[in-house]
């Protein structure tokens, strides 16, 4: 796979996150190799074929508001977009890559959450983040960058606050929580604002019939398939 690209332009730290190494799946969502994040996200390599599993995390708090994040300027893919509340990949790790019950993503999912929004581990247990499903989509971010993912859905409720998060400037510009109506609002008023493409595809399937029943997610829960989103 292509690893010539120049990355000197981009942001020192983010770029040093380039060399993670990413979970290679097939369409099946099985575990077939591992490359780096740079490599998974270039879309020279996309278009060969390569995939990876991702997750999304949505958080909600005691009134059922979404917390959303907008991505940093430093981000070297989709830049100041409005997106959920972490977005981001199980690594080629022991502790990430055990699948029962989908323990790698959720402990994933817990250390970007601290990792971005600052949101200590005790107050995201693991069994608290419930998977709801996967989605498959493939979105360029420019022609350069883009996502190819297998992205593992989870929620989680509870007595969250601005004051909870120590927000990393690096990865994140701004936060907000926000309602269902205001959510909208904000999706069909957008003037100047930019949202990821998976959290788009995300909300216009399936977000607002998942959010109505936030007291009963096992109603909504489909852990065998993987929707395909976005072809």
């Amino acid at each position: 796979m292509t690893d010539n690209v120049n990355l000197d332009e981009y942001d020192d730290e983010q770029v040093k996150l380039m060399q993670e190494m990413c979970i290679v799946v097939n369409e099946k969502d099985e575990k077939i190799s591992a490359d780096t994040k740079k490599n998974c996200h270039l879309m020279e390599n996309i278009k060969k074929g390569l995939l990876h599993r991702a997750f999304s995390v949505f958080l909600f708090d005691s009134e059922n508001k979404l917390l959303l994040q907008q991505r940093a300027s430093e981000k070297i893919t989709f830049p100041d977009c409005w997106t959920n509340t972490c977005c981001s990949h199980p690594l080629n790790t022991p502790l990430e890559l055990e699948e029962a019950a989908q323990i790698g993503v959720r402990r994933a999912a817990q250390r970007k959450l601290e990792h971005e929004l600052g949101i200590k581990p005790e107050k995201v247990p693991l069994d608290d983040l419930v998977f709801l499903t996967r989605v498959h989509y493939l979105a360029p971010s420019d022609g350069l960058w883009g996502e190819h993912e297998i992205d593992y859905i989870l929620f989680i409720r509870g007595n969250f606050t601005l004051n909870d998060l120590a927000v990393n400037k690096n990865e994140v510009s701004a936060v907000e929580f926000l309602s269902p109506e205001e959510l909208r609002q904000k999706f069909n008023n957008p003037g100047n604002l930019k949202f990821t493409p998976w959290f788009k595809l995300i909300c216009e399937n399936f977000l607002f019939k998942w959010w109505q029943k936030l007291d009963d997610l096992e109603s909504s829960k489909d852990i065998l398939t993987i929707h395909k989103l976005g072809f």
